[in-house]
Order: structure tokens, then C-alpha cells, then sequence
């Protein structure tokens, strides 16, 4: 069983940065998937940003060039730096985690993904 806690969740105006951290409770798998997902109230869940233990890493349109995903495997820690925020960007953000890597890690980390987080709240105003 994996824990994730999501932190460095806040409230910043437009243009603004956070750095959202991802801790997992226990050593990750030899191979796996992590991600970031985001749900905003009336709207669906949808991929932020994905990460495996290749080191591969892919990104939803809206967020490429101001979001970049990494990982800290020493301290069993994953990132979502979010720079030039919108408000558009408002929204509870979660963290999943699976022992698998998928081909299409959006489509298939946010259906399969054994793990979540809390969520962490990102509030961005105009």
C-alpha cells in the first residue's frame, strides 16, 4: 500500500508560481507511473502531467512550456512546478501513482492508477 500527500497547494494571482509536491509513503516500484490531475468544480477530471521510472514525461496542451513534472526518487517525492498561472489553471489538483507504465499515461493513469492523493487546492485570480 502507497500513501501519497499532496502539498504547496494556495491561492496566487495571474502570472504567479506554485510548486506542488507529491510525497509517497514508501519506496516507488522498480518500474511505474506518477501524474498530476486536476478537477475544477462542474468540470471532469482531466491530466495535468505524467511522469515513469524511464524518465519520461508528457504534458497536456494548456500547460506545456509553464508546468514541468519531476521527481526526487531519494526522497520519494514528485513535483508540478506551475509557472505563468491563469485563472483558468484554478482547480483541486491530485496525485496518482501505479506500479505499471502505460502507453498513454493520461488516458490510462487516470483510469488505472492504483493510488491517489488528498487533492491540494490551486486558486489562481484574475
Amino acid at each position: 500500500q502507497v500513501q501519497l500527500v499532496e502539498s504547496g497547494g494556495g491561492s496566487v494571482q495571474a502570472g504567479g508560481s506554485l510548486r506542488l509536491s507529491c510525497a509517497a509513503s514508501r519506496d516507488t516500484y522498480i518500474t511505474y507511473s506518477m501524474g498530476w490531475f486536476r478537477q475544477a468544480p462542474g468540470k471532469e477530471r482531466e491530466g495535468v502531467a505524467t511522469i515513469d521510472s524511464d524518465g519520461r514525461t508528457s504534458y497536456a496542451d494548456s500547460v506545456k512550456g509553464r508546468f514541468t513534472i519531476s521527481q526526487d526518487n531519494a526522497k520519494n517525492t514528485m513535483y508540478l512546478q506551475m509557472n505563468s498561472l491563469k485563472p483558468e489553471d484554478t482547480a483541486m489538483y491530485y496525485c496518482a501513482a501505479d506500479s505499471r507504465v502505460f502507453s498513454e499515461p493520461f488516458q490510462a493513469l487516470g483510469v488505472l492508477a492504483s493510488y491517489w492523493g488528498q487533492g491540494t487546492q490551486v486558486t489562481v485570480s484574475s
